[in-house]
């Protein structure tokens, strides 16, 4: 077998007495999509964060193509961050940048490339997620947020990265505009060969998205397998979690007035 594209074991992360990730192992191998569920506070976004480097884990082990990852700074961490693309939740473009400006954002800044060839890339990949050049010239402000999502993932895919992340790829979507997004990424990931981690609590986007699923449940992976299985998980939590119940072991704290 393969050695993994990104292993993680042990890990471990606190904010003051508060322990958010209670030792997390799991493998992600090449070219395969995990998507990490969990409820709000469970500790998702904290291990998408650990992966890319922004956050460092008191414990444990995070490995990128067999490199030990925990620790390293500088050129070193600069050099694996050149495998990463990242789709943000909110989208996070620039207001001020037109899209294109955008898209080509990662190729200027971080590889050097001269802005003609880098909007050359930006319209191809604008292209890839089904936008026309013309879309290149506008603003963010300018975009329904089904396009913005659209432009996000272009940015997203411009480098050509290995390893892309998706944090709640289909929020604020309405059900046809966010199916429209889970596809393209679908299409995306698979023309790139790459690895794909996202983060969501939306089951049609898992389902659609995800070769396999791991479940979050108070800093630990209570349940992983592949997508076909998760609906006969035997699992208490997960059963609760992807069908939306109220009742069961996973307990809302709901303040009472």
């Amino acid at each position: 077998m393969d050695a993994p594209k990104i292993s993680l074991k042990g890990v471990r992360k606190s904010f003051g007495p508060k322990t958010v990730l209670a030792g997390i192992d799991v493998d992600v191998g090449s070219g395969q999509s995990l998507v990490v569920i969990g409820g709000s506070g469970s500790g998702k976004s904290v291990l998408l964060k650990c992966i890319l480097g922004l956050l460092r884990p008191e414990a444990g082990s995070i490995r990128i193509d067999g490199e030990e990852t925990v620790g390293i700074n500088g050129t070193e961490r600069a050099r694996v961050m050149k495998k990463f693309g990242m789709l943000f939740q909110g989208g996070a473009l620039f207001d001020s940048l037109r899209v294109w400006q955008n898209v080509a954002f990662g190729p200027i800044q971080a590889d050097g490339v001269p802005p003609a060839k880098a909007k050359e890339i930006a319209l191809t990949k604008l292209g890839a997620v089904g936008l026309p050049p013309e879309v290149g010239e506008l603003y963010p402000a300018e975009l329904s947020g089904g396009m913005q999502k659209r432009v996000s993932l272009a940015r997203a895919i411009a480098r050509e990265p290995e390893i892309i992340f998706f944090d709640e790829p289909t929020t604020g979507l309405d059900p046809i505009m966010a199916d429209v997004i889970n596809e393209l990424i679908v299409k995306c990931v698979r023309e790139l060969g790459a690895t794909a981690i996202s983060i969501t609590h939306d089951m049609a986007s898992a389902r659609k998205i995800g070769d396999r699923i791991a479940m979050i449940y108070e800093g630990k992976l209570i349940w992983q397998g592949s997508t076909a299985e998760v609906d006969r998980s035997d699992n208490a939590h997960v059963d609760q979690f992807i069908h939306g119940r109220a009742e069961g072991p996973i307990k809302m704290q709901v303040k009472k007035l």
